[in-house]
């Protein structure tokens, strides 16, 4: 199969487009012809300075597509359907092998791309709002990275929790299509003072609860933004700064801030349902994929290069 590998970690250009082995099907597992790859922030971090755990490596968590052999231990799929999947890495490819824990049946009539981009981001977003995040109606929550995919399906799943939702993006461009998914109030991260504006906008008493995929400096905003009680849901280092935080600030307002990482309980009977739930609720028009760009697969390179210029407005995709 031909597939998007590098031999080292750096810059987009390491990608290099080769042949390589067909992955093998697992007995717990299912192979699957790939027809969408959605790339992840993760796959970015990954790339620039993860571990290979394969020589050529295969980055990526996330794609979809249809099913050509299963595992003689599955018996809740069969060949010719069609499933978005996660794994820790190999979904930038013509094929990939999962286990069928980590794969989830698509819908009739649903795109492809659309159920590629679910997974992840609408499962992470959900942990950080509520399973780590405890929101509650009536709430006012801050996501950090509005425009990323995480940062849209918090959007929408905190707006129809009930809660006011704060959103920071790097454009007035970006912020104004923000309210379309949900947004109540917008805060440009480059002309504003964060934790300024968090406060004017809920009267100087805080928000409750911050969604922060960032890290490296804004984790420490994150933290000045919260009001008594608050509580930081950090999910990753899109800004691949080192975090510097001062703990002491949490003390004063009995705040709190938990890590929150979806692969930990990815293997969870609670995690799986999650998101099936959330596929079909995307699939009903109740919440919405918001895709950006599509590269084919051996131009991964410049899709990489595209979700680093920060210009993308939700998920960026790749085809095979």
């Amino acid at each position: 199969m031909k597939a998007a590998v590098y031999y080292e970690n750096g810059p987009p250009g390491v990608f290099k487009y080769e042949d390589v082995e067909d992955p093998a099907c697992l007995p717990e597992g299912i192979l699957i012809d790939v027809e969408a790859v959605s790339i992840e922030g993760g796959d970015t971090l990954n790339r620039a300075r993860g571990e290979l755990a394969t020589v050529p490596h295969i980055v990526g968590y996330q794609a979809a597509g249809t099913i050509v052999e299963v595992g003689e231990k599955v018996t809740n799929f069969k060949p010719g359907q069609r499933v978005t999947t996660v794994n820790m890495h190999g979904s930038h490819a013509e094929k990939r092998s999962v286990f069928a824990q980590t794969a989830w049946a698509v819908p009739d009539g649903m795109d492809i791309r659309t159920a590629s981009a679910i997974p992840v981001p609408f499962g992470t977003a959900h942990d950080c709002l509520f399973e780590f995040g405890r929101l509650k109606e009536g709430e006012t929550v801050l996501i950090q990275a509005g425009a990323s995919a995480v940062g849209l399906a918090a959007i929408q799943l905190a707006k129809r929790a009930g809660a006011t939702v704060i959103a920071t993006a790097s454009s007035a461009e970006k912020l104004d299509r923000l309210r379309e998914y949900g947004m109540d109030h917008g805060i440009n991260y480059k002309t504003q003072d964060l934790v300024a504006e968090a406060m004017r906008l809920t009267d100087n008493r805080g928000v409750d609860l911050v969604v922060d995929p960032v890290g490296g400096p804004t984790l420490q905003k994150s933290i000045l933004a919260l009001g008594y009680r608050g509580r930081v849901s950090t999910v990753g280092d899109a800004g691949r700064e080192d975090a510097l935080m001062d703990l002491s600030t949490l003390r004063a307002g009995n705040r709190s801030i938990t890590g929150v990482f979806l692969g930990a309980e990815i293997f969870t009977d609670r995690v799986y349902r999650n998101i099936e739930k959330m596929i079909a609720e995307i699939a009903k028009g109740e919440l919405k994929v918001v895709l950006d760009k599509s590269f084919a697969l051996k131009d991964a390179a410049a899709a990489h290069e595209y979700i680093e210029s920060r210009k993308a407005f939700g998920r960026v995709t790749l085809t095979p």
